[in-house]
């Protein structure tokens, strides 16, 4: 069994992690309380994928929850699917506790609530403003806690595929705190590598230092859903009785300063860009006021997609070194756009017929993408098409051959065929057939120049350089 360890961290990455969560239970048959509730013996064929199997017949998700502040983690907690985790798994520093017995130690009762929201508002723009401060100083305290959290789920895998983790890049935790681990990780397998490689012949410790130096991992894959910073609608706004504070302001600086390590470290980066879930939501799915339990959904269905050949029988199976080979012509290139289909408002559902056609038409389309770079502006090197349903593997050729004929010049022409298709044949529920799309576009750079300008139009008057 191939087992994928995921891994959460920041607010934003516990949010969609939660999400996901449900959306794999519910296809499994997992309720709640990690029961099975399914009606298919295929729901447990491969339900290891992602659950360990606890005593009672109780399932246990393979997840790792980290924060640098309890609020996320009893958010999580106290939802409708908190139970479900093992507590051992949950990774935060208590940081308001701390706080609040310092000020009864120093100060009388009547000037609590003033110096505690001084305090408190000091404290957060001093540790989520700097993704180095994370990375070099909290991260670092508390890195050893959650790599041993890590190691045992991942020894406890009989045959571990890789890590799934996910984050934002905006914030600080996700960003500092994330790629640190993902950094840590690495180095781990690295050495877990080394002493088993060592143990065989001198052959394959040649071709493992072929692949350090190629910068990739041959025994497990590191695939990351980062959260990249949008300048629309990505401001977030804290209250405490007296401050509303924008954490804009600084993402360019955390956005950057992880990019780097997402590059080194990192097999196969999807590419999630809250602007564009907006745009989806408005434009496509008709709501009026989305909330972030919407966008969430919408990146729980892409993931879920992605997994989907490991978890449940299929005419073509894929998983993460399937698609790490395919989509990667060269080593830095792993930045993905993502996208789902079908994707439809309500009112219109009735008018439309799920076919194959119909998925492949809308999976291309640019407002279906889940990343504010138009791939209208540039080529696709690669792509992927994972369907899910029943459907003839012979008409998913056609029209994966079809399009490449139709819009070839949106194709590199050094790559012959550029589409890899996969087919699952357990659909997601509440739908007959789906597919998700990841694409390695040229275009993904219009994302980069947006953070990079941002960036710069900062660094080079050295702003919010002395934290």
């Amino acid at each position: 069994m191939r087992e994928i360890v995921h891994i959460q961290a920041g607010q934003c990455g516990n949010q969609i992690g939660s999400k996901f969560w449900e959306v794999i239970s519910d296809e499994h048959g997992i309720d709640p309380t990690g029961t099975y509730k399914g009606d298919s013996d295929l729901q447990l064929e491969r339900v290891n994928v992602y659950f360990n199997e606890a005593t009672g017949g109780r399932y246990v998700p393979r997840a790792i929850l980290l924060d640098l502040e309890p609020g996320t983690m009893d958010s999580v907690r106290a939802g409708p699917f908190g139970q479900l985790f093992r507590p051992d798994n949950f990774v935060q520093q208590k940081i308001e506790r701390c706080l609040h017995k310092v000020e009864l130690e120093t100060i009388g009762q009547k000037d609590i609530t003033q110096v505690r929201e001084r305090n408190i508002c000091f404290f957060y723009i001093l540790f989520k403003c700097l993704k180095t401060y994370f990375f070099f100083l909290k991260g670092a305290e508390l890195i050893d806690s959650v790599l041993d959290v890590v190691r045992k789920e991942a020894e406890g895998c009989d045959c571990l595929q890789g890590f799934e983790v996910t984050h934002s890049l905006g914030g600080g935790t996700g960003s500092g705190m994330g790629t640190l681990l993902i950094s840590k990780i690495r180095e781990e397998c690295m050495n877990f590598c080394v002493i088993n490689l060592l143990k065989r012949c001198i052959i394959t410790i040649f071709f493992f230092c072929m692949c350090a130096m190629l910068k990739t991992d041959p025994d497990r894959m590191m695939c990351t859903f980062s959260v990249f910073p949008s300048p629309k609608v990505s401001v977030f706004f804290f209250t405490f009785n007296i401050l509303h504070f924008n954490f804009l302001i600084v993402e360019p600086y955390n956005a950057t300063l992880s990019v780097h390590q997402l590059v080194e470290n990192a097999d196969e980066v999807m590419v999630i860009d809250n602007e564009a879930l907006y745009d989806i939501c408005f434009r496509t799915l008709k709501l009026s006021t989305p909330a972030y339990g919407d966008l969430n959904h919408l990146v729980s269905a892409a993931m879920s997609g992605i997994t989907c050949c490991l978890r449940f029988p299929g005419q073509l199976n894929s998983d993460l070194r399937k698609l790490a080979v395919n989509l990667i012509p060269f080593p830095r290139l792993h930045f993905f756009m993502t996208g789902f289909a079908p994707l439809t408002s309500r009112g219109s559902q009735i008018y439309r017929s799920l076919s194959v056609p119909e998925l492949t038409q809308q999976m291309f389309d640019a407002k279906n993408m889940m990343c504010a770079s138009d791939p209208r502006h540039g080529r696709y090197l690669t792509a992927s098409a994972m369907f899910r349903g029943r459907m003839s593997t012979k008409e998913v050729d056609e029209q994966m051959l079809n399009v490449q004929n139709k819009n070839s010049s949106y194709f590199v022409e050094w790559i012959p065929n550029n589409i890899k298709s996969s087919v699952c044949d357990i659909p997601p529920r509440g739908l007959k057939m789906s597919v998700t799309f990841l694409g390695n576009t040229t275009a993904i750079q219009d994302m980069f120049k947006r953070v990079g300008e941002q960036f710069t139009a900062m660094f080079r008057r050295k702003a919010f350089l002395h934290w």
